[in-house]
């Protein structure tokens, strides 16, 4: 079982760059423009969305 998590931010493209430099990676598909869905450095995938 996953537990899948949305991260609320107020700053979407620095969240994403902080999440990359902690090992993150975007993932293919994106599905909104207030939302970036990445992957942890094991593959599970977590949220950040502009809040």
């Amino acid at each position: 079982m996953m537990l899948h998590l949305e991260i609320r931010v107020e700053d979407l493209e620095a969240a994403l760059a902080h999440a990359v430099e902690c090992g993150a990676t975007p993932a293919d598909y994106q599905p909104q423009d207030d939302v970036r869905v990445c992957l942890d450095p094991v593959g599970h995938p977590f949220c950040l969305w502009l809040g």
